[in-house]
C-alpha cells in the first residue's frame, strides 16, 4: 500500500513501540506493575511506548494535538488534527504472558478518523487503513467477511472485569446472542477485535464503555475494508461515547437489532 506521509509516520512510530514492547514482554515477569484501578494495570512497558511513540509523532507533526491513555492530552495549534493513541491495547494479557496485545494509533481530522494503525507486534501484523485507499494487514489488502447468516457468524465483544457496573447488561446481550449465532469471543483487545473485523476473522464486534484510543485505529480500518459502524444507541457517537456494533453489510441488521435488544 502506497501510503501518506503521515501513515507512514504512524507505521514507524508503531513499529518502534512494537520492538520496545516485545522486548519486555519476553521479560514480563520481571516487569514492574502499579495499579491504576480496579483490574486495570499500567506497567512500565506501557509508558515506555506511550513516549516512544509520541516523540516520534510529535516531532513529525509538532502542531497536531494529543490524545492518550496514559498522559496528559495537548491542544495542537492545529486545532483541527490530533494523534490518538493507546501504546498497549490489552495490557493484562501482557502482563499474564498472552500474546494478544497491540499499538494503536489514530488519526482525527476535523472529527474524523482518516488513518488507522495496529500493530499486533507478538505476531508480526500491521493492520493500517487511509480514509479512500483501503484496508491492509501487512501487504494484503481486507475485506470483511462474506457471511450472511446470523447462526454462522462468529462475534466478539468485552466482558466486564473487576467492580464494574455494567455485569448485568452484558449478561443480557449474551442471552439474546449467544443462542443466534455459532460463537462470541472475549480476547481482551478492542484494537485487535476490530482490526479482526476488517480481517474476516470475526463477523461482528460489539461493546460500551470504551475509550476513544480503545477504537480510533480500529473504526477506519473497519470501515476501509468494507464494514459497518454504529453507535449501540442510535444517535449517539461512536468516538465520543464509547459504544460500538461492527460488522459486515449483510448481517449488520439483524446483529445490531439483536445487541440494541430491539
Amino acid at each position: 500500500m502506497e501510503g501518506s506521509a503521515n501513515l507512514n509516520v504512524m507505521i514507524k512510530a508503531a513499529r518502534m513501540a512494537g520492538r520496545s514492547l516485545v522486548k519486555d514482554f519476553r521479560e514480563v515477569e520481571n516487569l514492574q506493575v502499579s495499579m491504576k484501578g480496579a483490574g486495570d494495570f499500567v506497567s512500565k512497558a506501557d509508558i515506555a511506548a506511550e513516549k516512544i511513540i509520541r516523540d516520534e509523532l510529535m516531532e513529525a507533526r509538532p502542531n497536531y494535538g494529543w490524545l492518550a491513555e496514559e498522559s496528559e492530552a495537548i491542544e495542537g495549534k492545529d486545532p483541527t488534527r490530533r494523534w490518538i493513541v493507546d501504546p498497549l491495547d490489552g495490557t493484562t494479557n501482557f502482563l499474564h504472558g498472552l500474546p494478544h496485545w497491540a499499538v494503536s494509533i489514530g488519526l482525527e481530522h476535523k472529527g474524523e478518523v482518516v488513518a488507522g494503525v495496529i500493530f499486533d507486534a507478538a505476531k508480526d501484523e500491521m493492520f493500517v487503513a487511509e480514509k479512500g485507499k483501503g484496508a491492509w494487514l501487512n501487504q494484503s489488502r481486507l475485506r470483511v467477511s462474506g457471511r450472511a447468516r446470523l447462526i454462522e457468524s462468529l462475534f466478539a465483544t468485552g466482558l466486564p472485569f473487576g467492580g464494574r457496573s455494567d455485569l448485568p447488561e452484558t449478561i443480557q446481550d449474551l442471552a439474546r446472542i449467544l443462542p443466534s449465532c455459532s460463537g462470541v469471543r472475549r480476547y481482551g483487545s478492542a484494537a485487535l477485535d476490530l482490526a479482526y473485523v476488517a480481517a474476516g476473522r470475526y463477523d461482528g464486534y460489539w461493546e460500551r464503555r470504551l475509550n476513544a484510543w480503545d477504537m480510533a485505529a480500529g473504526l477506519i480500518i473497519v470501515r476501509e475494508a468494507g464494514g459497518f459502524i454504529e453507535p449501540i444507541t442510535p444517535g449517539k457517537n461512536v468516538l465520543a461515547d464509547g459504544e460500538v456494533i461492527a460488522s459486515n453489510e449483510a448481517i449488520f441488521d439483524k446483529f445490531a437489532k439483536l445487541v440494541r435488544g430491539a
